[in-house]
């Protein structure tokens, strides 16, 4: 047996995965050194495809997880700083907290307060039983800029769970979500397993964003995908095809947002809890402009308050430029184009310090 075969195999032997899956390297790389010894596995490529297949399968979290955070005031405060309003969604999902922080007590579990992050691992052959801890799966739902992508940050923020991203906008089909089979010479894991092995823990927040956007050519076979997700009875047992060993996503919890659901499988809308989005009043933007928008602008461009001051007269403008708009991105990219301008003026030396009024505000906007 060859030095990395063997490397590989004591690294099977020592890693604590499920009985099974070991078994089942332990053979490929049994297969692969008698490939070796009567030399077919370099001609065939069988090699190549048996080592990458055993590290991908080694560098997953099969029992890796990281410790909620079920605070509910430390909560509380994450959604009143990230988000301002939306008083009746930071209720819900305050709800939801205090629902799994009795379910724990109920167990014998201390609930983690605000401590630094802390993995845990078992031991090889234990199981943890979640009991009855299983998250709805809320699905927000809203015009584009209502805050829905952000608001599933905050929830993993919160939780103290890492976060994966999945953009449906950018699905060709369900293989990029369950992967290719290792028959294929291109073959690779699905997205999911991906950015499994990228945060590695096994109970992340799983953001299925834009669900709407799916190609209406690959629809179903994503709906069906998608079906199998969020199903508690399915997701412990997921299988994606180039790994063809089922991986437990039941602890994981899984966040959805969509412009609108007309285009969403009734199957999937059904294991999902829908939360509207509200659209933001003006008096809300000119706030959330002043107290969020401009603050943050102006730390990504390295200035300070002091050199930029907008009026309170010239919030309506930046606000209402085109006329109604339900969300923020607009505002959001105005507001930062006026700190780029301040900046380039600073630089050009027109002065360090700039106030932005009725009278005064083209000479900042395009």
């Amino acid at each position: 047996m060859d030095h990395q075969t063997q490397t590989l195999r004591e690294k099977v032997i020592q890693a604590k995965l499920p009985e099974e899956l070991e078994e089942k390297l332990l053979g490929l790389l049994e297969r692969l050194n008698f490939a070796l010894k009567v030399g077919a596995a370099a001609s065939y490529g069988f090699y190549e495809q048996t080592v990458a297949y055993v590290e991908w399968a080694l560098s997953l979290p099969w029992n890796r997880r990281s410790e909620d955070v079920l605070d509910i005031k430390r909560a509380k405060v994450i959604f009143d700083r990230n988000h301002y309003g939306l008083d009746t969604l930071k209720k819900r999902i305050l709800e939801y907290l205090s629902v799994i922080i009795l379910q724990k007590k109920a167990q014998g579990v201390t609930p983690a307060d605000s401590t630094p992050p802390n993995f845990t691992s078992l031991k090889k052959g234990e199981t943890k039983q979640e009991g009855l801890l299983r998250a709805p799966i809320l699905c927000f739902v809203g015009l584009v800029g209502t805050g829905k992508t952000t608001m599933a940050v905050s929830v993993a923020e919160a939780l103290n769970r890492q976060l994966i991203r999945i953009p449906f906008g950018g699905l060709a089909s369900a293989l990029d979500l369950r992967g290719l089979s290792r028959i294929h010479p291109e073959a690779e894991p699905g997205i999911i397993v991906k950015s499994l092995r990228r945060v590695n823990v096994k109970n992340p927040v799983i953001l299925l964003d834009e669900l709407d956007r799916v190609s209406d050519e690959r629809r179903q076979e994503i709906m069906g995908v998608l079906v199998e997700l969020l199903d508690p009875e399915q997701n412990k047992a997921f299988t994606d095809h180039y790994l063809d060993y089922p991986f437990d996503l039941s602890e994981a919890i899984f966040v959805a947002t969509a412009n609108n659901v007309n285009k969403v499988a009734t199957a999937v809308l059904d294991r999902m809890e829908i939360i509207q989005m509200p659209s933001y009043t003006d008096e809300e933007k000119m706030h959330i402009g002043k107290e969020y928008i401009l603050p943050k602008a102006l730390q990504e461009a390295g200035l300070t308050a002091d050199n930029l001051k907008i009026d309170d007269g010239l919030w309506p403008v930046l606000i209402r430029p085109l006329g109604f708009d339900a969300g923020i991105r607009t505002l959001k990219r105005i507001t930062q184009g006026v700190v780029r301008r301040v900046a380039w003026k600073i630089l050009n030396g027109e002065g360090d310090k700039f106030v932005v009024n009725t009278q005064n505000y083209r000479e900042f906007l395009d």
